[in-house]
């Protein structure tokens, strides 16, 4: 490829997100959820981290834009901080604009309710999924308050990832608290098969099925948008009437 042809393809630097076009206009905005969700604590310079404070205009944003159609959110987390995680899953849950989430590698902890909060969620059969119970990092007292606390925060994030998913409320707390299964924890690890089936995620499949959902929810909203429009006073078809036009075979 010569000087000339290089220049119009010119190398986009991008920090996790990326914005692209088919040939049939489909505008897609792709972004990741990676290692450690970061909340209000800095973690060590060498883990790899999302971090939510840069995420959550970045998602304002995407919904503001009419030049994307679709938000795909690839996950690849251990989890992280719960309120931040649940800030995004909550973000993610209120848009409007066609969202699809794609689980790879794992989607542990707090990443369950980031990767349920998109419309359709896809998970490949070799990912996994953690569930467990709330944990608190450092001091924490000894009373009745503080474990009050901790029920609390995780009936939060049960009740998000019933109302997101089509998983039972008693299944999720029955795998959240099995005591046979992880070595030095209360958990359950379920691959992409098995996660699908409880209907904690929609659906197995990789990117192309997860794109291809996208462009469907896109199509019905574009549907829905038109019907609305003819449907609305002064719109398209009592400006027809008022025209004394009508349409004929």
């Amino acid at each position: 490829m010569g000087k000339e042809e290089e220049k119009d393809f010119p190398e986009e630097a991008h920090d996790g997100a990326l914005s692209s076009s088919d040939r049939d206009g489909f505008r897609l905005h792709c972004m990741t959820v990676i290692g450690q969700v970061e909340g209000h604590y800095l973690l060590p310079e060498n883990q790899k981290v999302t971090k939510y404070e840069h995420m959550i205009p970045a998602l304002a944003e995407v919904e503001e834009r009419e030049d994307i159609d679709g938000l795909l959110l690839v996950l690849n987390t251990v989890g992280g901080d719960v309120e931040a995680g649940l800030a995004l899953s909550e973000m993610i849950a209120s848009m409007e604009k066609p969202t699809v989430s794609l689980v790879l590698g794992g989607g542990h902890s707090i990443g369950i309710p980031l990767a349920v909060a998109a419309k359709r969620s896809f998970i490949v059969p070799s990912a996994t999924m953690t569930l467990h119970p709330v944990r608190i990092n450092g001091l924490v007292l000894g009373v009745p308050q503080s474990f009050d606390y901790m029920k609390k925060m995780q009936d939060r994030i049960i009740e998000f990832i019933k109302r997101n998913s089509r998983v039972r409320e008693e299944t999720l707390r029955e795998l959240l608290m099995k005591t046979d299964e992880l070595a030095n924890d209360t958990g359950t690890i379920l691959n992409g098969e098995e996660a699908a089936a409880i209907g904690l995620i929609d659906e197995v499949g990789g990117l192309s099925p997860a794109i291809r959902a996208l462009k469907r929810m896109k199509s019905r909203k574009g549907r829905r948008e038109r019907e609305e429009r003819g449907k609305a006073p002064g719109g398209q078809g009592a400006k027809e009437k008022g025209n004394g036009s009508s349409a004929k075979g």
